[in-house]
């Protein structure tokens, strides 16, 4: 469980950061550019998923490994 929350919080930061990323650079990377839902949203939604980054981290450095 632990390495899954790992890989999922690794998997949001890579994406939050890249989101960021093309705000700011106009680099075409990442997936939050591609919801048409987050129109507008694009800045908050890729600190969003930065903050859930640091969160899941946070959870998996919680669980026992044994």
């Amino acid at each position: 469980m632990r390495q899954l929350l790992e890989l999922l919080g690794f998997l949001a930061l890579v994406q939050g950061g890249a989101g960021l990323l093309h705000e700011f650079t106009d680099w075409h990377v990442g997936l939050v550019q591609r919801i048409g839902l987050l129109d507008g949203y694009e800045i908050y939604a890729s600190v969003a998923l930065i903050v859930l980054a640091f969160a899941l981290f946070a959870a998996a450095e919680s669980r026992s490994s044994g």
